[in-house]
């Protein structure tokens, strides 16, 4: 479970403009590593978000966007494997319902305060 602390390091992390497009990318799929044809096709890690890949969508060196990306693996919303030579990012599922449970608790006590029915369908 997530404490205050951990919370408000992961709004500090996605209040970067830079680590926020990256974060929103890989929580979306929006990169791809190359296609490893040397792999078996069934090789899911021949497909996933790796370093490299993000590195080019932006006008960064590699170093730079390394350390966005440790700032988002501290803050837990996504994990990092190293395979051989490449690191493979993904997104802490975990963490983000977690904080989106926080989200829709605070929607709900705002609701319930303003006499509002909470709808979580929106």
């Amino acid at each position: 479970m997530l404490n205050m602390d951990d919370k408000i390091k992961i709004f500090k992390a996605l209040g970067n403009e830079t680590r926020f497009k990256i974060f929103k990318n890989v929580f979306t799929g929006g990169y791809a590593c190359s296609i490893d044809k040397t792999q078996p096709q069934d090789d899911i890690i021949a497909q996933a978000t790796c370093v490299t890949s993000i590195a080019e969508n932006f006008d960064f060196a590699l170093p730079t966007i390394s350390r966005h990306l440790k700032e988002l693996k501290d803050a837990k919303i996504i994990t990092m494997v190293k395979k051989k030579n490449k690191i493979y990012i993904e997104p802490n599922i975990e963490t983000i319902n977690e904080i989106a449970d926080c989200f829709a608790t605070l929607m709900k006590e705002y609701d319930e305060r303003m006499g509002y029915q909470f709808d979580n369908t929106k």
